[in-house]
């Protein structure tokens, strides 16, 4: 999220197919560097957008939304703004309504810092974290609290099956100047539990780097992680718990707290292989179906104490990629987004984003989808760079995108047709942070700058996959 390079043009709406993720089945749908720029049309979704009279945000027929949050103007239960920059969030559910856990991608100067509250600041001179928003069944504020402080660009994540949120910090950022503590790891956040969230603890052992989303094998505990660095590209990396672990609420916390906690479990990087051949980077995959065999790489020193993960190694022991991105666990497995490449980053072939699922049985990685060099970045009927991923509870799944140009919240059907779920009025700023409600009645999202967070109602219901 709010990378320093642009994102790349991505999801054709009416001249690419869609992501086409299937969850309860398989990825049959492709746009390729060709097949892209194909005549391929999207579907009604929910349809046409309807523009809105306050400039906010266009939404379809019969679809609402509210403010939940709007950094500098809402108020925390302790008095300061609303902190700037939401990025990704979950959704829990309680006896009383839900909690949605919001971080805040706070690295520099940005207006409204993360308050660092005494007891749950790790780093006092970090400005990032993430706050809880308490809402009733149907979706109304009841208070906004921080949940953790003093942490450093807070991009993505992923939930856990225990219900709790792990929240990524994007860096590598050492410790000097106004931070006391290095930076570049993993907290679990507790959405309900404040006492579990009291003085954080980082937890080492899933490794110090730019990390920019998780997914959490629900059967094992693994956890996968994406990489968004480049010189060189970034990797796809897990860890594996120790033998006798058992995934829970404060598991991970004991862990990491433990004797030895920081080196708990093993942390790999992903190397990949074709007929024995080893694939240095994953933009060398240009149909989809392409299929590579894993292989995985003990990560020497996961603290990078003296170099970075990611430079630990050389291009013929691991695979990298340029811009991974969003994760996802379902299926059995967890899907991934490598969301452009380009030569010039050092990648071997273009695109404008990748879609990837590793079968943990299998141990095989698999190009679900792959979309060709958007050729018009200022045409609108072009979707691009999505980032955050959720699953929808009608079908299908739904992007953030964090492009050039117009912003959408980009949905797509069982069937592998892109539609507009709802377009940024407001500014050029991208989307962040999609996900529903427990009982799938409300969407959240987030419009990261100047900083807001909706809650999207409608006739909600399987999108049309019919032509537009």
């Amino acid at each position: 999220m709010a990378a320093p390079v642009s994102r790349r043009r991505l999801l054709g709406r009416a001249g690419t197919v869609g992501l086409g993720i299937v969850f309860a089945g398989s990825i049959d749908s492709i746009a390729g560097p060709r097949s892209a720029l194909a005549a391929t049309r999207s579907a009604v979704g929910y349809g046409p957008l309807v523009a809105d009279p306050a400039g906010l945000l266009a939404l379809p027929p019969g679809f609402t939304y509210r403010i939940v949050a709007r950094s500098g103007i809402t108020r925390l239960e302790t008095g300061e703004p609303t902190p700037s920059d939401p990025d990704g969030s979950a959704n829990f559910g309680s006896s009383s309504g839900m909690t949605l856990v919001t971080n805040h991608e706070i690295g520099g100067n940005e207006a409204f810092r993360v308050p660092a509250l005494p007891g749950l600041a790790y780093d006092p001179g970090a400005r990032g974290g993430t706050t809880n928003i308490d809402l009733t069944a149907d979706g109304t504020r009841v208070r906004e609290y921080v949940s953790l402080a003093g942490t450093d660009n807070n991009c993505a994540g992923g939930k856990t099956p225990w219900d709790t949120w792990l929240t990524c910090e994007e860096t590598e950022r050492r410790a000097g100047g106004r931070f006391v503590k290095d930076h570049g790891y993993v907290f679990e956040v507790d959405p309900f539990d404040q006492a579990a969230n009291a003085d954080p603890v980082p937890l080492k052992f899933l490794g110090r780097f730019a990390h920019e989303a998780v997914a959490v094998d629900p059967a094992t505990s693994a956890v996968y992680e994406t990489e968004d660095a480049t010189a060189p590209n970034g990797l796809y990396l897990r860890w594996t718990p120790p033998e006798g672990f058992v995934g829970g609420k404060g598991a991970f916390r004991a862990l990491a707290t433990s004797a030895d906690g920081g080196t708990a479990g093993t942390l790999q990087a992903m190397s990949c292989f074709s007929d024995g051949v080893h694939i240095a980077d994953l933009s060398e995959a240009t149909e989809h179906g392409t299929k590579y065999k894993v292989q995985w790489v003990d990560v020497p020193d996961r603290d990078a104490r003296t170099t970075s993960v990611r430079k630990q190694f050389t291009d013929d022991q691991v695979t990298r990629s340029r811009k991974l991105e969003g994760a996802w666990w379902a299926d059995g497995g967890a899907y991934f987004v490598a969301s452009f490449a380009r030569t010039t980053d050092g990648s071997v072939n273009e695109h404008d984003g990748q879609v990837w699922f590793y079968d943990p049985c299998k141990e095989t990685v698999t190009l679900k989808t792959i979309f060709g060099v958007n050729p018009d970045p200022a045409d609108e009927a072009y979707h691009d760079g999505p980032d955050n991923i959720t699953v929808s509870p009608y079908g299908g799944v739904i992007l953030a995108e964090d492009g050039v140009g117009i912003q959408y919240l980009v949905g797509v059907t069982k069937q592998g047709k892109s539609y507009q779920l709802a377009r940024n009025q407001l500014n050029g700023s991208e989307f962040a942070g999609p996900n529903f409600s427990p009982d799938g009645s409300i969407m959240f999202a987030n419009i990261y700058s100047p900083g807001h967070v909706f809650a999207i109602t409608g006739p909600w219901g399987r999108p049309s996959n019919a032509d537009v």
